[in-house]
């Protein structure tokens, strides 16, 4: 991450809670709620698979979390919680927990009252309808007992999510994306304002003994957004949270998914260390030698084998070869991680994520 040259390219992979959950062969509940259950499991995985770090991407867990449970019952794939203010949520095996309950239909963006908005930042949008409530007196319990357990020879890597992501969580994609076109001065405050909450809980994350920050901007991809629109919406407020961070001296990095090609040099304009994901067609556009020309000497790159292509239908003559493809062309001038683009898929074979680690302690 500091741009010099290892001994050996560093592996390290963000998996999704789906693989998590079946290599680990945890209840679904626990591991999403109990603290020491998820900092347990990001320990033996890494354990498992020889990764060079930690990245926690749930944080704030709270202890108490079973008092708010109604009922619980055990299913075929999965278990399902009714919790006592009325949300039923199914946890599965193989995914992340699934919301049953219908969501209250929130304000409009015209109806929306900036004097309205949170206070302070209580909750992750992990995904549509879902969220991951910040319990404000345990928020970073989970970096104490893993940096604990890891000591210091591996990288201890927290997560917090884009502003923009705050935004369309708040007031729905469909509408979010439009009230870019139609309010964007409003839109534009509503972004500043979670910038600010978001900028403070990093940098009370920095003081958490982490070595770098991810910035997960999964909705800020050409699949959603135009480079125009990316330097407008995104590109500012995630560059105040990451100039912060730096002025720490953490590093930090941005995660974002599909087509990115056509603005890798804007993602660094933001003054982070690193980018993320590079996901290689068909999930993205980014060829990784394209990626490495562009962008050598502004940050680090981590990625970019394709998780389902490769890794999921891939033999192993194939895995390898890939992986060793993308070493020897990563690994050229330092800066470079070994990683799969986005999260390594549910049903991806231990045996075959194993490989990854053969494949640098052959070529890297």
């Amino acid at each position: 991450m500091d741009l010099g040259c290892p001994d050996r390219t560093p592996l390290m992979c963000q998996f999704s809670i789906g693989h998590m959950l079946l290599q680990l062969n945890a209840s679904p509940a626990e591991f999403w709620h109990d603290v020491g259950v998820f900092a347990d499991g990001l320990i033996r995985l890494r354990e498992i698979y020889d990764f060079d770090g930690v990245l926690v991407s749930l944080h704030g867990h709270d202890p108490g979390w079973t008092t708010g449970i109604q009922s619980r019952r055990k299913l075929t794939d999965g278990e399902e919680i009714v919790w006592k203010d009325g949300r039923r949520v199914l946890y599965l095996f193989y995914d992340l927990p699934q919301p049953m309950s219908e969501e209250k239909q929130g304000p409009s963006l015209a109806e929306l009252s900036i004097d309205s908005l949170p206070a302070i930042l209580d909750y992750i949008p992990v995904s549509q309808g879902l969220k991951f409530k910040i319990d404000p007196e345990h928020r970073f319990d989970i970096f104490h007992r893993v940096r604990e357990k890891i000591g210091s020879e591996y990288s201890l890597h927290g997560e917090i999510t884009s502003p923009f992501d705050y935004f369309l969580d708040l007031i729905g994609h469909q509408e979010g994306l439009l009230g870019l076109l139609n309010e964007p001065e409003k839109s534009k405050e509503i972004l500043k304002h979670f910038t600010g909450l978001i900028k403070h809980l990093a940098l009370e994350m920095c003081e958490e003994d982490v070595d770098a920050i991810k910035v997960s901007s999964p909705f800020a991809g050409a699949g959603f957004i135009s480079p125009k629109f990316y330097r407008e919406f995104v590109l500012p407020f995630e560059g105040e949270i990451a100039g912060a961070v730096r002025n720490r001296r953490v590093h930090i990095y941005t995660h974002t998914c599909g087509a990115v090609s056509d603005r890798l040099d804007l993602m660094f304009e933001a003054g982070v260390s690193g980018i993320e994901c590079l996901d290689p067609p068909p999930l993205g556009n980014v060829e990784l030698e394209d990626a490495k020309r562009r962008t050598r000497g502004r940050g680090f790159i981590k990625g970019n084998i394709d998780s389902v292509d490769t890794l999921l239908h891939g033999t192993k003559v194939a895995i390898l070869e890939d992986a060793r493809r993308r070493i020897e062309v990563g690994k050229e001038g330092g800066g470079f991680i070994l990683s799969t683009a986005c999260s390594v898929a549910p049903h991806v074979e231990r045996e075959k994520l194993l490989l990854l680690r053969e494949a640098v302690e052959r070529w890297g």
